[in-house]
């Protein structure tokens, strides 16, 4: 067996591997030997067909796939041996002027494609500054909150006369253009959120109203959503943004969520027996867990800074057209135009996995199944105090993590999750993060830019 490699480029190169009949003769034979004692033919006890029989009528497939085999082997044996680091796989390059006899005398000679992974050299020092944002929360986002939560434990009322934030139930019936009722048009019973429309003279309309008045509205309009339309006349999201024609909107009730009090009661629901005792706790208590929600923004927001400042300064070379290549044959559906437009996000990625790797290698980062198994954890009990307060043992968090992770799409994600953590965590130790103090309607203007 005779092993070549060419380079045509900075980062391809041509793997060459030529075969004799030495190198898979003797493996063919003991294929061949193994499939006659399992075989169950006509006319032959099992285990006793001659192997000349198989030979003769299976040698060839046999041979074919002995021979892939073999390939296979020694490509991944010589890539592991001469340290290549390849991106994608290899590709096997196809000569159509070769032609194989599949005798068991051929002489193979099979080329592979390879894309290889540009060098890299990772240098992070104190003198990389970013910014780490400090977000505070405003009046108006705290007051909001609080309203929020003091409606969740409120009460609902029926008030005779209808303000904003209100739900209306009323029946909506289609108009035609000269305001008369719609024949065969659509009608239907449903509440309306008055906090989710969006035109304010329409909303203004919908403020005053009591039981049994109506008033005509244009519901595309008042809502601007298609979605919303849809579920409010119980049509097709596609229909609903289609409609042009006016609604009459006949009030039937007035719902109000009427906010809860704050007394001693209400803050030992929220907080536990005596925890707050005043007002003052209370939005104290509040405004640390708006900042806390903030401070996972701005811990994204860093990261994804970092995330693109590497990629700019260590710019990287990739072996496009190979990748391109080696992504269409191993999608079979994927498209021309889908592969144009979604290649650039690919080599994007691509390119930070490699810098994330290097920079895991060059600092010996462990991650270890404990980490991943933690973070795993992490993730449950987020997602079950969603439904309840109160946290799981924690024997019964340890099981349902290791039951989660039992599904190997669920453990790599979760393993990539804990690498990229790991990553930034180092980037920030070494670099120099400037704290920043902002408002959180600034810092979400910052982050649309």
């Amino acid at each position: 067996m005779n092993i070549t490699q060419e380079k045509t480029g900075n980062l391809n190169a041509v793997v060459k591997i030529k075969i004799e009949p030495a190198d898979y003769s003797e493996k063919v034979e003991k294929a061949i030997k193994d499939q006659a004692k399992k075989a169950q033919l006509p006319g032959f006890r099992k285990g006793m067909v001659p192997a000349a029989h198989i030979k003769k009528m299976y040698g060839k497939s046999i041979l074919v796939e002995e021979v892939n085999n073999l390939l296979n082997d020694t490509l991944s044996n010589y890539i592991a041996e001469q340290k290549l680091e390849i991106l994608g796989q290899p590709l096997p390059k196809m000569d159509d002027e070769r032609e194989f006899k599949w005798d068991y005398t051929d002489e193979f000679e099979f080329d592979y494609e390879l894309g290889l992974a540009p060098a890299l050299e990772i240098d992070l020092s104190s003198k990389d500054k970013f910014t780490e944002y400090v977000v505070k929360a405003d009046k108006e986002t705290l007051e909001s909150r609080i309203k929020n939560i003091r409606r969740s434990y409120g009460k609902m009322t029926n008030p005779e006369v209808s303000e904003e934030g209100d739900v209306l139930y009323a029946e909506l019936t289609q108009l035609a253009q000269d305001g008369s009722v719609f024949e065969g048009g659509i009608t239907n019973t449903a509440t309306l959120r008055l906090d989710q429309v969006k035109d304010k003279e329409i909303l203004k309309s919908l403020v005053g109203l009591k039981k049994d008045d109506e008033v005509t509205v244009d519901i595309q309009k008042a809502f601007e959503d298609a979605a919303v339309v849809a579920k409010a006349l119980n049509i097709s999201e596609e229909d609903a943004a289609e409609l042009k024609s006016d609604f009459k909107l006949h009030i039937k009730n007035i719902n109000r969520l009427e906010e809860s009090d704050l007394n001693q009661e209400f803050f030992d629901k929220l907080f536990g027996e005596g925890t707050v005792t005043d007002e003052a706790g209370f939005r104290a208590k509040i405004q640390e867990e708006v900042e806390s929600m903030f401070k996972q923004d701005a811990e994204r927001k860093l990261s994804n800074d970092i995330y693109e400042e590497l990629l700019k300064k260590f710019p990287l070379e990739l072996p496009d057209e190979f990748l391109r290549r080696w992504l269409k044959a191993t999608n079979e559906k994927l498209t021309d135009e889908e592969l144009a437009e979604g290649y650039d996000d690919f080599a994007k990625n691509l390119k930070w996995t490699l810098i994330e790797n290097k920079i895991i290698k060059d600092n010996q980062i462990e991650i270890k199944y404990e980490d991943v198994v933690q973070a795993a954890k992490a993730k449950l009990d987020a997602q079950f105090r969603m439904y309840s307060p109160s946290p799981l043992p924690e024997d019964q968090l340890a099981q349902y993590a290791v039951q989660f992770l039992q599904e190997k799409e669920n453990a790599n994600r979760t393993f990539e999750e804990v690498k990229a953590i790991k990553t930034f965590d180092h980037i920030k130790s070494i670099v120099t993060l400037e704290p920043k103090e902002i408002d959180y309607d600034k810092f979400v203007a910052l982050e649309k830019k």
